[in-house]
């Protein structure tokens, strides 16, 4: 089993571009099923659209690669990124 708070603070790398996306904040979770939906992760230098909103990245679960001690690993395109934004 697979513990939603271990994801806190585990540095978010996209493996299709190699960028540094931030670290996980927080978890969506499904209130019908209690499934994690997606992970969380604020943009960097975006003070103030987190301030007022839409300064993060909500990334699905099935994007995410591996997750491991440190590190969650994510596929996404370019495309992918903008829509999330």
């Amino acid at each position: 089993m697979f513990r939603g708070c271990k994801l806190r603070q585990k540095e978010v790398i996209n493996i299709t571009t190699a960028e540094r996306l931030g670290y996980v904040s927080d978890v969506e979770i499904s209130e019908k099923t209690g499934t994690v939906e997606a992970i969380i992760v604020p943009r960097r230098g975006c003070f103030f659209r987190r301030i007022i909103g839409g300064g993060e990245l909500i990334i699905p679960w099935n994007a995410i690669q591996a997750v491991g001690d440190d590190l969650v690993l994510v596929r996404l395109f370019n495309a992918d990124i903008e829509k999330l934004t």
